[in-house]
């Protein structure tokens, strides 16, 4: 039986036990719902999660755990030559027996058994069911194949019984505890308190799990190359190289990349700042709402396109257009540069910028608007010296969230910026950002042990310490505006 369906049963069965506590503790009080401790929602609630929790908690237990057993078992059949070839070739045999004896499970019975006296038969025979092999299988393959589909036999089997096992005995013991006294609404909270603590908990090991996991490779980038020419070397050329060659050879300067990246992002913020910014105060302290009601949601249309509309954009129209009109002046442009890429990021990020600030804009208090106009003041000063320094935390806030964005941006940058990694104050001229690097070198047939690979990690946790960064400083000045004016 399949995990899924399993599932539905479980699921099927908390509710059955939902409506029997529900009839049951009815019973036991007598007519008089008063004298229930708890509504009677809580006691279906309670028997409902006694019946599929501890089932649907060994089913998620023993998904995670499956693949790693069911990996270790397979090392065991394989011939020890195999398991003594560098990681990625175990990586690639684990995978060619899991195709293997995914085709097999395809096959009926007894086409199966022709097929297994008769290797080129298999073949064809697993080709016909969509399973593309590449190569004739191994005789240890066949073996290790056959040994995963009985070892996925017998899991399902036990697995299925343990999972409906666990789920009569939480229906039968919630079943016997539920009386008239029960705390079921106490118990259910509890419950619920404990899924909200494991949800924050996952979000906080995330990013955590992400961290190191960069952390590691990144230290182990730094054994072959040393640190000091990843952070002044001013030339970036990687020198890719054979897959498990393992060469050194390249420099790994992280100084252009940072340099197109900031670059890049402060042509962009200074497109998307000052006109979302604008925006947002044109929306909510001049537009009647009728107009509103139709420029907000226009701007905000901009934040749904999907950035490689953007990029084809910059790289079939305005790119061209920027260079057409560069030759019609007589100053060169290069259809890919700064200026396109960044002109046209800024355009994605005014929405960021604009309905961020608009609702930051319209929660300050009616109160001060009121105070300063009775005071004589001007809309523009209200704006410039009251409503802008209220909602100025909230607009740092947008601001940050854009730069986050413009700074994380990939597909703009390859289309209208290029992939040179330039060391240019040019904007006419192209350049190229971290991200983009960072595909790069993920792309193509290489070893994870190569630092053409490796630097790939190494710049994604120098993006992660630049975001923290701009974070901190963020906060920093929200804290001191908050300081002076409360």
């Amino acid at each position: 039986m399949s995990k899924t369906v399993l599932c539905l049963i479980i699921l099927a069965l908390g509710v059955a036990a939902y409506l029997f506590a529900t009839l049951r503790v009815r019973g036991l009080a007598g007519g008089k719902l008063s004298n229930l401790h708890s509504r009677l929602p809580y006691h279906g609630a309670f028997a409902a999660l006694w019946t599929m929790l501890p089932a649907l908690f060994a089913i998620a237990a023993w998904s995670v755990a499956e693949p790693y057993v069911f990996a270790m078992g397979v090392h065991g059949l394989m011939p020890a030559e195999i398991l003594a070839k560098p990681r990625a070739e175990v990586a690639m045999a684990d995978s060619a027996i899991g195709n293997v004896a995914d085709g097999m499970r395809l096959l009926p019975a007894n086409e199966l058994e022709k097929a297994l006296a008769d290797k080129a038969s298999l073949v064809d025979l697993l080709a016909a069911k969509g399973v593309a092999l590449g190569s004739e299988p191994q005789p240890y393959q066949i073996a290790a194949a056959l040994q995963l589909n009985r070892w996925h036999d017998l899991s399902g089997m036990g697995l299925t019984l343990l999972a409906l096992t666990l789920a009569g005995l939480g229906l039968v013991l919630s079943l016997v505890r539920l009386s008239a006294k029960l705390r079921a609404r106490n118990a259910v909270e509890r419950v619920m308190q404990a899924g909200l603590m494991a949800a924050s908990t996952v979000a906080v090991l995330t990013t955590v799990g992400i961290v190191l996991s960069m952390l590691f490779e990144t230290i182990h980038f730094f054994q072959l190359v040393p640190a000091k020419d990843y952070f002044l070397s001013l030339v970036w050329d990687p020198r890719f190289s054979a897959a498990g060659g393992g060469n050194a050879a390249g420099q790994f300067g992280l100084i252009p990349l940072l340099w197109g990246t900031a670059y890049i992002s402060l042509v962009a913020l200074t497109v998307s700042v000052p006109v979302g910014l604008m925006a947002a105060i044109y929306m909510s302290e001049y537009a009647s709402k009728r107009v509103r009601t139709f420029v907000k949601p226009a701007l905000e249309l901009l934040a749904g396109i999907p950035t490689i509309v953007y990029g084809l954009f910059a790289l079939i129209s305005f790119g061209p257009a920027l260079r057409d009109l560069g030759a019609t002046v007589g100053v060169p442009v290069s259809a890919s540069s700064v200026l396109t890429a960044g002109i046209v990021m800024g355009i994605m990020l005014i929405p960021f910028v604009s309905s961020l600030s608009d609702d930051v804009i319209n929660a300050v208090p009616q109160s001060l608007r009121d105070g300063s106009l009775g005071l004589g003041a001007t809309p523009s000063e209200t704006i410039k010296l009251v409503v802008l320094p209220a909602a100025l935390p909230g607009v740092i806030g947008a601001i940050l969230l854009a730069a986050s964005r413009a700074i994380g941006e990939t597909m703009i940058v390859v289309l209208a910026a290029g992939i040179a990694a330039n060391m240019t104050i040019n904007p006419l001229e192209p350049v190229t950002t971290m991200t983009v690097k960072i595909v790069s070198q993920l792309t193509g047939d290489l070893e994870f042990n190569s630092p053409q690979t490796l630097v790939a990690f190494a710049l994604g946790l120098t993006l992660f310490l630049i975001t923290l960064v701009l974070n901190i400083y963020a906060l920093s000045v929200v804290r001191r505006f908050r300081e002076h004016y409360e």
